[in-house]
């Protein structure tokens, strides 16, 4: 009974009128603190290579900057992104709080300690546990940028064939010092990037991580811009061409 009424849980949450294909199967993955929401497509498990897609902040703040109660994503970019991926194994994965809320979930986890060791523990367990002996191909939105950067980071074990970025937060510190906000005092930063091939997609138009901030902690020539986007508008972006 529990199990089913999480599963209704996650859908209602999910967002009125989104519904994942049919060939991708929700599986709630419990990882350090959290029970990590995850909806994952493995046709040919065979296949030594997978597709993950990490979700971004979320609804973190309301719109009058004030932390929100439920950081789960209102748009669902990241999900059908996902979900138009026509490799035989993707998965794509939930923030901790987002979808699923556990005792242990507090505003600081999407917050200032968005990127705490807990929060990227939780998140590795999880990468650990989908890609083990896999070859990954792993892609992170806005805030699942930073988050994907620092699992690569903290799992020299883990096969990463790629790193894709989305209108990437690589390093919070130049960010809020950028806009003048108030740093994350409890999350972990990356000072340089993981070394591993990487690509990083950035809005021509994107306002919240403009490109003369992108080229501060990413080489140019891993940078490509996308005509006409803007931080929550990547409609026409095409990853693997």
């Amino acid at each position: 009974m529990k199990k089913i009424l999480l599963l209704l849980l996650l859908s209602a949450c999910a967002g009125a009128g989104w519904k994942a294909p049919d060939d991708f199967v929700l599986v709630p993955i419990k990882s350090g603190e959290y029970e990590i929401a995850t909806w994952q497509k493995m046709n040919d498990p065979k296949n030594n290579t997978v597709h993950i897609y990490i979700e971004g902040d979320g609804r973190s703040f309301n719109a009058y900057g004030q932390p929100t109660s439920d950081p789960t994503p209102h748009g669902t970019f990241v999900r059908d992104l996902a979900m138009r991926d026509n490799f035989v194994n993707v998965v794509y994965v939930a923030r901790p709080c987002q979808f699923i809320k556990t005792d242990s979930c507090n505003e600081t986890d999407w917050t200032n300690g968005r990127f705490s060791q807990k929060i990227i523990d939780a998140e590795s367990g999880v990468i650990n546990q989908i890609g083990k002996g896999k070859k990954i191909t792993m892609i992170g939105y806005s805030g699942g940028a930073m988050v994907s950067g620092l699992v690569i980071e903290q799992n020299p074990k883990l096969k990463i064939e790629n790193w894709i970025t989305i209108a990437g937060v690589l390093n919070h510190k130049k960010w809020t010092n950028y806009f003048g906000d108030e740093d994350l005092n409890e999350s972990l930063n990356m000072t340089k990037l993981p070394n591993v091939p990487q690509i990083h997609f950035i809005g021509a138009r994107d306002k919240t991580v403009p490109y003369e901030l992108a080229k501060t902690w990413a080489k140019e020539s891993d940078i490509k811009i996308v005509p006409n986007a803007t931080h929550k508008d990547f409609d026409n972006l095409k990853i693997f061409e």
